[in-house]
């Protein structure tokens, strides 16, 4: 089954439905320019309440190294995702925790931008480039831009725009290890539906064929 990382979680009712519904992760946005901003204290209370088998993503924009430390072990994060212009060797620092670097798709992708980080991350995951959007754009890329990034060996994790009716078809096209939305499943920025989310995961246990 494609694994499915639910981001942008405000609330612990909207969290603990994804994981009824069988999310591998949910994602908590400390980026205080966005919509779905979370604070640590939040955070921390919304993990507590998760079931162990689902794993807590911490997205990070841009920020410095010892607030995401602070934050991680505060919240008792296990996964740090940095979806700015974080370097490898900033990557790097964060040895004991898995790591996820977003990189953002616009018309076109130089593919040689993901070398660096091959050794150093868990996950790729491509998201939709848009002026001043640091994701959440609710729009998709041309997904054959990242095709090639399956010949680092580095799974990926697909995002922008992905939501029930596009997610088969995602799955046939590119074979992500995963994929992640936010706006897809939802009825405001920060608030989950339980409709879209329950539709969306009926999706994922379909037969798909490849």
């Amino acid at each position: 089954m494609l694994k499915a990382k639910i981001c942008g979680m405000t609330d612990s009712k909207d969290a603990l439905l994804a994981a009824s519904l069988g999310a591998w992760a949910v994602g908590f946005i400390f980026y205080k320019k966005s919509k779905r901003f979370v604070g640590p204290y939040k955070a921390k209370k919304i993990i507590s309440d998760l079931p162990p088998f689902v794993t807590p993503v911490g997205v990070f924009v841009d920020q410095k190294q010892g607030a995401v430390k602070e934050i991680a072990e505060f919240c008792g994060l296990r996964v740090l995702q940095f979806h700015g212009n974080e370097t490898p060797d900033f990557c790097k620092r964060f040895d004991t925790y898995k790591i996820i670097k977003a990189f953002r798709v616009g018309e076109a992708f130089n593919i040689d931008l993901l070398r660096p980080y091959k050794s150093i991350v868990s996950a790729f995951l491509f998201d939709r480039h848009e002026e001043g959007v640091q994701g959440g754009t609710g729009k998709t890329f041309d997904w054959k831009l990242i095709k090639e990034a399956k010949n680092f060996g580095v799974p990926i994790i697909l995002s922008g725009g992905i939501h029930s009716n596009n997610v088969r078809t995602a799955f046939e096209e590119i074979g992500p290890y995963a994929v992640d939305l936010s706006s897809g499943v939802e009825d405001a920025p920060g608030k989950k539906s339980e409709r879209s989310m329950t539709e969306f995961f009926k999706q994922l246990v379909l037969p798909v064929s490849i």
